[in-house]
């Protein structure tokens, strides 16, 4: 019988049900002791009171002389006084009054004369300007609850109250175990089939941020004793452990029966993607979680199972989720067994905010690090269509979201570097770019989901580029077509090139393994174009349906062996140090929607497009022109 998850708990009960079983076990926090002047953020675990006064002294609370006040009765501004040097001390700010004074006369109301005695206008009341013992803090006063975060006034409060150590939770410790006999450490030189160990820097600055400490033990094979031995001395030295992959149904996931071994596992599975291998378990007290090896899918689960277990230990309340309708660019399709996590960029395009879902791989570490919300789709549902209203949880803020030129169509890498330009530029503006191809872009604008899209559409009969496209998609004519570059198309081949391909038909050759682009995009486009002119049969092509997004992703395929060629522009086969064999110039442009023309955003891009530092960032790139880039292109709609 193959293996089987021993549950599909939803989300919610597992949270509930991990937290009920670990506080039945003895699951609490422990104090310690530390400095006041160490003690910013952490977490008062009892009562704090002042030990003295504040101030402890009766102090001058201003400049002037302290004077007994009865020896000032009677002064007025028509029957001024003169006091003797005897009858008054001068004081600072801060100095302590004399026993036998009890009032300050501020130094602007003195007038000194030449034999040292002094003249007022004005008596002074009993006390006037004098801080009086314990008028801040008395002895035995609570400065601060239990469990409050110390701030740094409450500390000058704390020293100022004689408190010099204070009793505080203590950051839990949860130690991290890497496991895998294919996980390496980090290194600029990994083997095939190595995977760099980073998944513990991840959740180690997850911990961090959170009040906790991580400890990250060495990397363990997959060895049934190995782990055992590991997660033995981990339990017994941490407060809460991760046990990173191995939880999955691989001949060498051990992580189950480890936890099981050592103590319990509550459930081994849980209904939700990413993130559905994840092991429940515990060591009596010691909550053991069984992390999924793929870093997105570790991530979700870190967030959803052991954050709240830390939000516990530190007796902190859960930081509430923030969330934001949008509208879906593209549709989302989902399994009904699962509660799915999906990671959007997002932007508003007027006054609508858009949400366009990244790449849902497990191992797509960077569509966490784009993300701007988390779609979370319940269980039982399938998705959502294209142009759907739906709930985005933020990880960002609304302001940033405002503020984010949003470009949905063809890619290339110069939009990195123009989204980087824009930001540098203003620090307050940011560009979202998401990659669906040319014909993407087009429909993007016409239904009002982007600012901008990047377009280099072939018309086969004219041999132009793009106005075509924008006469028959846009025919009123309510979007601009600006000049950005042209750019070196041909085909990517391995270095040196191997197999000898010196034409485009040379891809229908025996033995060449092709990849393409997505259909849709400007370059498949030229490639069904050229395998008409030059009498490719698509059929005959091995490889010719296998699509990737960009042209990077098509370079590193045939980088990294699995690919022999692909169409695709210079500057991502100089990239990857591939061969390039040159086939056409074509003109990539920018549509802009009216709408979106005069926004200080698009203005700031269409100056970069015309600045020197963006010529020059185009000719280390190579392969592009860049003449007349940030010019308005004329068609007649």
């Amino acid at each position: 019988m193959g293996f089987e998850y021993l549950t599909n708990i939803p989300l919610e009960k597992a949270q509930e049900e991990y937290l009920a079983l670990l506080k039945q076990n003895g699951f609490a926090p422990k104090t310690e002791m530390i400095p006041v002047f160490e003690a910013c953020g952490r977490i008062t675990a009892k009562p704090v009171y002042a030990h003295i006064c504040a101030p402890h002294y009766a102090a001058s609370a201003m400049d002037g002389i302290a004077v007994n006040a009865r020896d000032t009765f009677g002064a007025t501004e028509t029957t001024p006084l003169i006091l003797n040097t005897n009858q008054y001390v001068v004081v600072d700010t801060g100095d302590p009054i004399p026993a036998d004074c009890d009032a300050v006369i501020m130094v602007e109301e003195l007038v000194h004369n030449e034999d040292g005695t002094i003249t007022i206008h004005g008596a002074a009341a009993p006390w006037q300007h004098i801080r009086q013992i314990g008028e801040d803090i008395c002895v035995g006063e609570m400065i601060l609850p239990a469990l409050t975060e110390i701030s740094p006034s409450a500390i000058g409060a704390m020293i100022a109250g004689g408190v010099l150590e204070t009793e505080v939770i203590g950051r839990p410790v949860v130690g991290i175990i890497p496991t895998g006999d294919e996980i390496v450490p980090p290194c600029t030189d990994p083997k095939p089939g190595d995977i760099l160990e980073f998944n513990s820097s991840i959740f180690s600055a997850m911990l961090n941020g959170w009040g906790a400490e991580a400890v990250v033990y060495p990397i363990v094979p997959d060895n049934f004793d190995a782990i055992l031995e590991m997660v033995d001395k981990a339990s017994a030295e941490c407060d809460m452990v991760i046990l990173n992959a191995g939880s999955s149904a691989g001949r060498e996931d051990y992580s189950a029966k480890v936890i099981a071994s050592l103590g319990d596992v509550l459930y081994h599975g849980i209904a939700i993607k990413p993130g559905k291998p994840a092991i429940l378990g515990c060591r009596g007290a010691v909550p053991i979680l069984g992390v999924p090896g793929y870093p997105v899918s570790g991530i979700i689960v870190i967030e959803e199972l052991l954050k709240p277990l830390i939000d516990h230990w530190l007796k902190v309340p859960a930081v509430q989720k923030q969330y934001v309708k949008a509208v879906l660019t593209r549709q989302i399709v989902s399994g009904l067994k699962y509660k799915e996590f999906v990671r959007v960029r997002m932007g508003y395009v007027g006054d609508r905010l858009m949400a366009s879902p990244l790449s849902r791989g497990s191992g797509v570490v960077t569509s966490f690090m784009k993300a701007d919300g988390i779609l979370e789709v319940p269980q039982g549902l399938e998705g959502y269509e294209a142009g759907a209203e739906v709930e985005v949880r933020l990880l960002c803020s609304v302001e940033k979201l405002k503020n984010t030129l949003v470009v949905i169509g063809s890619h290339d890498p110069l939009l990195d570097e123009v989204g980087n330009m824009l930001h540098v530029t203003d620090e307050s503006m940011y560009m979202s770019s998401s990659h669906v191809g040319s014909m993407g872009g087009i429909m993007a604008i016409r239904r009002g989901e982007a600012h901008m899209a990047g377009c280099h559409l072939l018309d086969t009969v004219t041999g132009e580029y793009n106005l075509a496209f924008m006469k028959k998609y846009f025919p009123k004519g309510d979007v601009k077509l600006v000049r950005c570059v042209g750019r070196q198309q041909g085909l990517m081949v391995a270095k040196e090139n191997p197999l000898g391909i010196q034409t485009f038909a040379d891809i229908a050759k025996d033995g060449v393994r092709y990849v393409n682009r997505q259909k849709g995009s400007g370059t498949r486009i030229l490639a069904d174009y050229l395998c008409k002119t030059e009498g490719v049969d698509p059929q005959a092509v091995y490889g010719y349906d296998r699509e990737e997004m960009t042209h990077t992703s098509v370079a590193a395929q045939i980088a990294n062996g699995s690919a022999d060629a692909g169409m695709g522009i210079y500057s991502a086969a100089k990239l990857y140090d591939l061969d390039f064999i040159p086939i056409c110039i074509e003109e990539y442009d920018l549509i802009v929607s009216d709408y979106a023309w005069n926004t200080p955003m698009v203005q700031q891009l269409m100056e970069i497009l015309k600045s020197d530092a963006f010529r020059q960032k185009m000719m280390e790139l190579g392969g592009y022109t860049v003449e007349g880039a940030g010019e308005l292109r004329a068609y007649e709609g």
